[in-house]
């Protein structure tokens, strides 16, 4: 019985795609614990503390930010009408198809020195030089948390909207009743019962943060993140920046924990007698306008000022959209974009096919914890992968050359293998929930009903479960493909050299000033950000 679950090819797959995944974190660990050269008392009597204040300035900053706009946009659109209101329901979503980086280096253009903000201003008063006038610094920590809230807000909105919605009418009337105003109503009502989507949407935008290179880069703010870069490229030590990646993970299952206990006791129920919908209330004169004012703006800095600035350096160098590198960066995201999506979803819809069908407790038991790769910042597993990598692909040369005298090079690293892989393992979770989300919702008598007809497991999956599943593993391919294309900080650890995607491509460009060139693949990596986004508005309304 015991030999059944390795003779068995559904538990045996499962188990080995769940090792697969969760391969690059243990190894994370396992460098770390082991390093060549041990530099962690270094670290944690210097540069560690910078890291460490940098990135939770940054997470508790731009969760406070992101929250306060997301939960405050969600109360008005689900609370009240004013003019635009249904258009701007779905607008504020548009910052989710922009990068952060794309956004940081968008607002740097705009409000630097030599930007149209600043020349204006002396044209306007007649200043001569920066000593005339005083002008907010725009590479600082404090910008760097306006552009990452305003790119990452949407994560809280999306669930805080969901939650006002789903609240029963009758709460708000009984309060109305009893004298409370708006901000009352909001305080004491609206804010407590949305507080567990609030705070999923918060600890989403958290991990986000850390997991950011581009924009702490260009603001030169030393995060965890960032030190890793540091520590590895430029001062070659392995160990140490593995070290730094496990402070990282820690912090992040340390988040997860706190988010989840915090949420331990609460329990929000609707009576269904007593429930009823919400209904808007209208918003006329000054105060429809001001909130109309209130949702344009996070979409004005999240969406259309970098839209603005991109398109127009865009349009002032059309010749940078036939640069050959524009086209092999554009050819190399959709391959790698491409096999990664296809690959991770092939690899979801396997074992969580594979664990419903076996029912061994083994592949249950490591279905949830898949999921810990979207957690992992994209730094964290491009340490846990290259390194092993690295080494497995020098000892494979090694051994062909010694066996048949042929050097076959480096075939993992030295190609867009380890990207793919590395994709593959931080958006398994969208795979993974989409087809055990999809599956869940067949009956079980359909499956049943062709095992009993002679049909074989895999001819159950093929004839049963993918006809009925074909749009939720469509739009998990779309899903999985987008992040892969805005994905930066693996694809800079983990691609070959002189190979470039459109994201590495347009973080190139811009950290040489130079986002002419940069902005045709800025505008590339945003409108396919923006097919994401009609989904989503698809999937909520």
């Amino acid at each position: 019985m015991r030999w059944r679950l390795w003779l068995d090819p559904w538990s045996l797959g499962a188990v080995v795609i769940a090792a697969l995944v969760l391969m690059p974190i243990l190894s994370v660990f396992w460098i770390a614990l082991t390093p060549e050269e041990n530099i962690w008392p270094h670290l944690a009597s210097t540069t560690l503390p910078r890291y460490l204040g940098n990135t939770a300035f940054l997470m508790v900053g731009v969760a406070g930010l992101a929250a306060a706009v997301g939960a405050g946009a969600a109360w008005l659109v689900s609370m009240y009408r004013f003019p635009f209101a249904r258009w701007l329901e779905w607008l504020l979503l548009l910052p989710l198809a922009i990068p952060a980086y794309v956004g940081a280096y968008a607002l740097v253009d705009f409000l630097e020195y030599a930007g149209p903000v600043q020349t204006g201003l002396r044209a306007l008063f007649g200043w001569t030089s920066a000593q005339d006038y005083w002008f907010p610094e725009i590479r600082s920590r404090g910008a760097a948390v306006l552009v990452l809230a305003a790119a990452l807000y949407p994560y809280v909105y999306l669930l805080s909207r969901a939650a006002f919605r789903e609240q029963s009418g009758c709460a708000y009337e009984v309060a109305r009743a009893l004298g409370a105003g708006p901000f009352s109503l909001f305080r004491r009502v609206g804010l407590p019962l949305a507080r567990p989507a609030i705070a999923a949407g918060s600890a989403i935008v958290m991990m986000e943060t850390v997991n950011d290179f581009g924009v702490v880069e260009f603001f030169a703010v030393q995060t965890l993140t960032a030190g890793i870069f540091s520590v590895w490229l430029e001062s070659g030590n392995a160990g140490g920046a593995a070290q730094i990646a496990v402070v990282i993970l820690v912090l992040i299952l340390v988040l997860v924990a706190l988010e989840k206990i915090s949420r331990r006791n609460l329990r929000f129920h609707n009576l269904g007698r007593h429930h009823r919908p919400l209904v808007p209330v209208r918003l006329t004169g000054v105060a429809g306008w001001g909130a109309t004012l209130a949702c344009a703006l996070p979409v004005a800095l999240g969406f259309v000022l970098p839209v603005g600035v991109i398109s127009a350096h865009a349009l002032a160098n059309a010749e940078a959209w036939t640069d050959p590198g524009l086209l092999r960066a554009l050819g190399n995201t959709l391959t790698v974009g491409g096999l990664a999506a296809v690959g991770t979803v092939a690899a979801g819809l396997f074992l969580v096919y594979g664990v419903r069908l076996t029912g061994r407790s083994l592949p249950k038991l490591l279905l949830p914890v898949t999921t810990i790769g979207y957690a992992a910042p994209g730094a964290v597993l491009g340490v846990g992968l290259l390194i092993p990598m690295a080494a497995a692909d020098n000892a494979l040369a090694d051994g062909v050359q010694g066996l048949f005298g042929v050097d076959i090079g480096l075939v993992m690293t030295g190609s867009a293998f380890a990207i793919v892989y590395a994709y593959g393992v931080r958006f398994f979770a969208i795979a993974q929930g989409a087809a055990d989300a999809a599956m869940g919702r067949i009956t079980p008598s359909l499956p049943m009903a062709a095992r009993s007809l002679g049909r074989t497991a895999r001819g159950t999956l093929t004839a049963v479960y993918l006809p009925l599943i074909r749009a939720s593993v469509g739009t998990a391919l779309l899903l999985v493909f987008v992040d892969c294309v805005k994905e930066l900080p693996a694809t800079l650890l983990l691609r070959p050299f002189n190979y470039n995607t459109l994201a590495t491509r347009v973080y190139e460009k811009a950290s040489l000033e130079n986002l002419g060139d940069a902005a045709p693949a800025a505008l590339l990596v945003s409108a396919v950000g923006l097919v994401a986004v009609g989904l989503l508005a698809r999937a909520n309304r």
